[in-house]
């Protein structure tokens, strides 16, 4: 179970990864169509705010999976490592856990509501926003499971050394 949801992240994050070449290519298009041909595009500005919020919200579980999130070691670091990975099982269960639902519930709401009013943006392209809304609820649903995940480790105490055995994703 834990080498399949971190299958997925890390394959979700690696896919995604590529969305900052595109996002970096279209500014630059847009950049020299701006001011080398004085032709500036119409869809550049909410395509690229679109692909950098779709870019950014989709590799949160891929970021829990690697330990990029900020966390805070003041009570932890003073522990024992099996009272690291209580507190951390903790930490899931009271902070992460039920954000997360609200999170994933509040996000498909969001999403499908966008879907059904056919919501756009307001610039000169009018570029449908419901694909990035529905990322946000998948983006959720994928931190959900990488969270399972790392508890599952923190409780097995697998794929850490003693040291870092208080280290939540």
């Amino acid at each position: 179970m834990i080498r399949l949801i971190d299958g997925i992240n890390e394959a979700v994050g690696r896919v995604i990864s590529w969305v900052a070449v595109v996002f970096a290519a279209m500014i630059i298009y847009d950049v020299v169509m701006r001011y080398v041909f004085s032709a500036p595009t119409l869809w550049a500005f909410d395509l690229t705010r679109q692909l950098y919020g779709f870019y950014f919200i989709m590799l949160g579980g891929y970021a829990l999976r690697h330990g990029s999130h900020v966390k805070v070691d003041i009570l932890s670091e003073r522990l024992a490592p099996l009272g690291q990975r209580i507190l951390a099982v903790l930490g899931y269960l009271i902070f992460f856990f039920p954000f997360a639902w609200v999170f994933t519930t509040r996000s498909y709401d969001f999403a499908m509501r966008s879907w059904q009013q056919g919501e756009t943006t307001y610039g000169a392209a009018q570029l449908p926003v419901y694909p990035v809304k529905m990322a946000m609820a998948v983006a959720a649903a994928l931190l959900i499971i990488q969270g399972i995940s790392e508890v599952m480790k923190l409780v097995l105490a697998r794929g850490q050394s003693e040291g870092e055995a208080g280290h939540v994703g």
